[in-house]
C-alpha cells in the first residue's frame, strides 16, 4: 500500500500526460480534413425516411479540392443490431489525411429492420455518393467500400449483389473494389444452418427464420468471375464463425479467379481489428492507399 502511494503521483502524471499527447495527436489529425456531417442520402420526405440512420458523414483531405480523389465507404458493424458512424470518426480522419475521400454512413438496424433492408440502405448510400462525390472532391469513377464485422459483410454483397443497384435505378454496379475487416455475415446460409456457436439465435432477429432469405443476403453465392479485386483481413483470434466463412468465400474466390489479397494478423481478435486503425500506420492503411490509387 506504501508503495502504491508513492507511486501514484507519479502514474497520475503519465497518465495525465498520455491523454494529452492523444488529444494533440487527434487534434493534429483533425485539422488536416474537413467533416461534412449527417448528410441525408435519402430524401428526408420519402417514406421510412429514418432521420438519424439514412445519414452519413464526408471527410474530405483539406488540400487543393480540385483534384479528384479515390473514395472510400466506410460501413459499420455492430451485430446488425447497433453500431454508429460517430464511433468511427477517427478511421474517416485518418483516410482524409492520407488523401482519401472518406464517407461513413449509417443504415438501419435490427429490430427495426432486416438485412435485406439494411443491404438497401447501403445500397441507396453509395448511389449518393457516386451522384454528388464530385462536389465534395472524390472521384465518382473511384468508389471503394470497406466494413469491419457486420459492415464487412454488407460490403461484401454490395460488391457482389448487382441486384442491390438495379433495384434503385442503377444500371451498373459503381463499386471498383473492397476492403473487408474482419468480416462477418460471408455465408450466413451455412452459418444459421449449422447453428454451431452459443448464442446464434440471436441473429434470427436481424436475418429472419426463412432459410431462402439467409442465403439471399450472403455475398458468398454471389461472386462471379467479373467481381472487383479486395482486400480481405482477418484477426488470428478472432471469431471461429468468421474464420470459417472467409475460408470458404477465399475458396469460392479463387475458383472463379477473382483477384484479391488475404492476411491474417497476428494476435488481433475481432474488436482489435477495428481499433487498430486508430492509427494511420497500419498494415490496413498500408495496403489501402495502393489498393485505391491514393497519391501522397
Amino acid at each position: 500500500m506504501r508503495l502504491f502511494r508513492l507511486l501514484w503521483p507519479i502514474l497520475t502524471v503519465l497518465f495525465i500526460t498520455g491523454v494529452v499527447i492523444l488529444f494533440i495527436h487527434e487534434y493534429a489529425i483533425a485539422r488536416a480534413s474537413h467533416r461534412i456531417k449527417d448528410v441525408a442520402y435519402v430524401t428526408p420526405n420519402t417514406p421510412g425516411f429514418d432521420t438519424d440512420r439514412h445519414r452519413l458523414d464526408i471527410y474530405q483531405p483539406q488540400q487543393d479540392q480540385s483534384v479528384l480523389r479515390p473514395v472510400v465507404i466506410f460501413i459499420h458493424g455492430g451485430s446488425w443490431e447497433s453500431g454508429s458512424k460517430n464511433l468511427y470518426a477517427f478511421i474517416g480522419r485518418r483516410l482524409a489525411k492520407q488523401n482519401v475521400v472518406a464517407v461513413l454512413i449509417n443504415y438501419r438496424l435490427a429490430p427495426k429492420v432486416q438485412v435485406p433492408d439494411m443491404a438497401n440502405d447501403c445500397a441507396l448510400a453509395v448511389s449518393w455518393t457516386q451522384k454528388h462525390i464530385a462536389g465534395y472532391g472524390g472521384d465518382p469513377k473511384r468508389l471503394f467500400v470497406m466494413g469491419h464485422s457486420a459492415g464487412g459483410g454488407l460490403a461484401a454483397l454490395l460488391m457482389t449483389d448487382n441486384q442491390l443497384f438495379t433495384k434503385i435505378g442503377l444500371t451498373q454496379n459503381p463499386i471498383n473494389g473492397a476492403i473487408l475487416d474482419d468480416p462477418g455475415g460471408l455465408d450466413m446460409f451455412d452459418y444459421l444452418t449449422k447453428m454451431e456457436y452459443p448464442g446464434d439465435e440471436k441473429y434470427l432477429v436481424p436475418f429472419g427464420k426463412n432459410p431462402t432469405r439467409w442465403h439471399d443476403v450472403s455475398a458468398l453465392y454471389y461472386v462471379k468471375q467479373d467481381c472487383p479485386p479486395m482486400l480481405i483481413y482477418v484477426g488470428e483470434h478472432t471469431y471461429p464463425g468468421i474464420q470459417k466463412s472467409t475460408r470458404r468465400f477465399r475458396q469460392r474466390l479463387q475458383e472463379l479467379g477473382v483477384k484479391y489479397e488475404f492476411k491474417v494478423l497476428p494476435g488481433k481478435k475481432h474488436i482489435g481489428m477495428v481499433t487498430q486503425l486508430f492509427w494511420e500506420t497500419n498494415i490496413i492503411y498500408q495496403d489501402l492507399l495502393k489498393f485505391v490509387g491514393a497519391k501522397p
